[in-house]
């Protein structure tokens, strides 16, 4: 008969703690935390059941022993195929502010800024609030990316957002405080799948992790 302790080192399905001994570190979670070190934008697209959560929970526990400001949600809890763009990209920025105590600011910020498009408002509060109010480096981990692909691209085109992504990695050469900036993307949605504009893709400057079966 297996002990409540040799029954507890097992688990089907969900995500890993970061200390359960049965883990095995792969190939790719090495990729993975290196690739953050260095300030490249990941992304891990790969069939469900294959242990991107559990991956990213354990580099987000690697990285805040370091000193890293992480966070993660998933994009699910943003929205459904109805949700527009200042919605979703007011759900995105709340998130965000929530794990930073910075909601308040938030609300006030956004009501100041009604001028601006959803998107130029996200990447305004990205460089403008968060990075001068949070020190020391931020990764933002974005799981369930392909809840995008159920949202009405006539109501709100998911181009943009992807689009605001590259932004952030192409200015850094000009705005050294957008080096602390960094994101991870995980789904099971394909780069293609996910941008219909090549020209405006983050995915052919960033780098793919690939999951081993």
């Amino acid at each position: 008969m297996k002990t409540v302790l040799e029954h507890n080192l097992y688990q089907v399905g969900g995500s890993l703690s970061s200390d359960i001994p049965t883990y095995v570190v792969r190939r790719s979670d090495d990729e993975l935390y290196r690739n953050i070190k260095v300030g490249n934008f990941c992304y891990v697209l790969s069939a469900r059941q294959m242990g991107k959560s559990s991956m990213r929970v354990r580099t987000m526990e690697k990285l805040r022993n370091e000193g890293y400001q992480c966070i993660s949600f998933e994009l699910t809890q943003l929205g459904n195929s109805d949700t527009n763009a200042k919605q979703w990209y007011y759900s995105f920025l709340y998130k965000v502010a929530s794990a930073f105590n910075l909601t308040e600011e938030l609300k006030e910020w956004w009501k100041s800024k009604i001028d601006l498009t959803p998107v130029a408002r996200f990447y305004d509060f990205m460089e403008h609030i968060l990075l001068k109010r949070v020190s020391g480096k931020i990764v933002i981990f974005l799981d369930e990316i392909d809840s995008l692909l159920s949202i009405d691209k006539e109501i709100f085109n998911t181009d943009d957002f992807f689009a605001g992504i590259r932004s952030f990695f192409n200015e850094r050469a000009e705005n050294e405080d957008l080096r602390r900036l960094n994101f991870v993307i995980i789904g099971t949605a394909t780069p293609n799948d996910l941008i219909n504009d090549a020209y405006r893709t983050p995915f052919n400057i960033g780098v793919p992790i690939q999951m081993e079966y």
